[in-house]
């Protein structure tokens, strides 16, 4: 079954690029990076098995393994493989590679020296904490590198390797590794639970990044996931908390959460950065399995309901775009003036668009796609569950298709 998991359009362009850059002179470390279980060790594997070299895969996922003589070894051995093959040397695969201890300033030497010998070795490295291996790559390893980031699966990818209902992906979401319980819900909502958001936020956040209040973290993630779609400010979600922590620490928490491709804030469209900067965010998750997963409901019960199906709706339109802007395909905001308001804004250059997702949950007040046109004169709109543009046609494409 993994064999086939990559073989979707998003995914074969990821895995081409990365071979096409493989296959290149020796220029950049190539740095792969997404929330877990997104298919980046599964890709980068696939991508290895067509270069025709040897290559040495290892992962810093154990403790014990987190220090910078380990790396030293693993990339020692590496050496030794591509001067056996020379002149086409060899590849080494590091994964998570955040987790080793001072990792950036061992790359750097370690590239450095190679680059000066004239060493054959490509790099890849693969992280699932994107914001812990961005730092790093910044403070070190400047002008040594190039990302390339895995994002969620899509609608149309989760049909066409599972065979999905658009239904089916608006409960279950697209995490690949849990399809094969789908078709038992209590098993696959302990699974996401368990193996994915616990292991994401206490192995990838708390243990490599300083929180000071681990449980208001874990109560912002499950807040987020409730409120996925709506607006709420910051005193109104420390309220909500029963927390005294601050605005900054929320914002900070926020940060950390979009970071590992779990949920994030949307800022304010608005012309001056400083506005949007002090707005308040717009909840997002990143994949709709996050809010049916700690919601408890059950899939008909899920599906039945009308306001919490407009939510998922939404927030799968929402995941969608947040998905797309976390790959660098466009920036994503939403807009609202007084009782109008537009749920998303995307912008792609000088060009922007504007999105109303017709969910089949109240609105929340007067259409604003006019107020906004005035306003803005963006390049298009589109309503999104209508006739115009069906929700199973704007999910199954992507997201620069909608913005052309």
């Amino acid at each position: 079954m993994m064999s086939k998991l990559n073989d979707t359009p998003f995914r074969r362009r990821r895995a081409d690029d990365l071979a096409q850059r493989l296959r290149e002179p020796r220029r950049f470390l190539q740095v792969v990076t997404g929330a877990r279980q997104v298919g980046k060790t599964t890709m980068v594997g696939q991508v290895i098995d067509t270069l025709g070299r040897p290559a040495l895969y290892t992962s810093a996922d154990e403790p014990t393994l987190r220090n910078a003589p380990w790396l030293h070894v693993q990339w020692d051995d590496a050496r030794r493989l591509a001067r056996d093959n020379e002149p086409d040397g060899a590849v080494m695969v590091v994964d998570e590679i955040q987790k080793v201890d001072g990792w950036a300033e061992v790359t750097k030497r370690l590239w450095d020296e190679d680059t000066r010998t004239g060493t054959r070795l490509q790099v890849v490295l693969l992280g699932s904490a994107p914001l812990l291996v961005q730092r790093g790559l910044t403070e070190s390893l400047a002008g040594r590198f190039e990302t390339l980031h895995v994002q969620h699966w899509s609608y149309g990818e989760m049909r066409a390797a599972f065979g999905l209902s658009l239904d089916e992906f608006l409960y279950f979401g697209a995490y690949p590794g849990a399809m094969a319980l789908r078709h038992d819900p209590v098993r696959w909502r302990q699974y996401v639970l368990d193996a994915l958001i616990e292991t994401t936020i206490s192995r990838d956040v708390l243990l490599l990044t300083r929180v000071d209040k681990p449980a208001l973290l874990r109560r912002l993630f499950d807040l987020s996931c409730r409120y996925s779609g709506q607006i709420l400010s910051y005193n109104k979600m420390i309220g909500q908390l029963q927390d005294a922590g601050n605005t900054t620490t929320l914002a900070h928490y926020l940060n950390l959460l979009a970071a590992v491709g779990m949920v994030r804030g949307l800022e304010k469209f608005a012309g001056e950065a400083v506005r949007r900067r002090g707005s308040s965010p717009k909840l997002q998750v990143l994949n709709t399995a996050l809010m049916t997963a700690t919601s408890g409901v059950t899939p008909e019960a899920a599906l039945a309901d009308r306001e919490f199906r407009g939510r998922l709706v939404e927030s799968a339109v929402g995941a969608h775009l947040a998905n797309a802007a976390a790959a660098g395909e466009c920036e994503l905001f939403y807009w609202r003036d007084g009782s109008r308001e537009v749920d998303f804004i995307v912008r792609r250059g000088r060009e922007i668009t504007a999105i109303e997702v017709k969910s089949g949950r109240v609105p929340a007040g007067p259409p604003g796609l006019l107020s906004f046109e005035q306003s803005f004169r963006p390049r298009g709109t589109l309503v999104v569950g209508d006739a115009h543009v069906p929700l199973e046609d704007f999910l199954s494409r992507p997201v620069a298709h909608w913005l052309m």
